[in-house]
């Protein structure tokens, strides 16, 4: 683990864009258990891939259509709200950083760091406002 004073402004990173920060087990399992879509974000310290990540992740919140909830936590730093956090990516295995979107509980969207590492921060976001679009989108009625 890092001093938590390293790791505080890669935090605040993105809980300034809005992302709610989970830093036990309880707090992811209340965050996925909010109706509606949730994106959850591992955030890590890895500074070429994660480095990319916040400001993607920070970009696609402009974007007019956003999860409902959005969600994070610190690889390395909690570790068991990570733990939990990765329990919901059933099948796939762990990496730092990710970025996931579940619907009610549910995962529909998974961007790994493979993905992550080898793209600029304005692709990420577009991938995610894609994302965004297709999983959070209102249902028309």
């Amino acid at each position: 683990m890092y001093p938590e004073i390293m790791v505080i402004p890669m935090r605040e990173e993105l809980t300034r864009a809005g992302v709610a920060e989970a830093r036990t087990a309880a707090d992811v399992d209340a965050a996925i258990a909010q109706p509606g879509t949730t994106m959850l974000v591992v955030n890590s310290i890895c500074g070429c891939a994660a480095g990319k990540m916040r400001p993607g992740v920070r970009l696609a919140m402009q974007h007019g259509t956003k999860p409902d909830h959005a969600v994070t936590v610190f690889a390395g730093q909690d570790r068991d709200a990570t733990e939990r956090a990765r329990s919901y990516f059933a099948g796939h295995p762990p990496t730092s950083p990710a970025i996931a979107i579940l619907r009610d509980g549910q995962l529909v969207y998974l961007m790994q760091r493979s993905a992550i590492e080898t793209s600029t921060a304005p692709a990420i976001a577009q991938e995610l406002a894609r994302a965004f679009d297709a999983y959070c989108a209102p249902a028309n009625a």
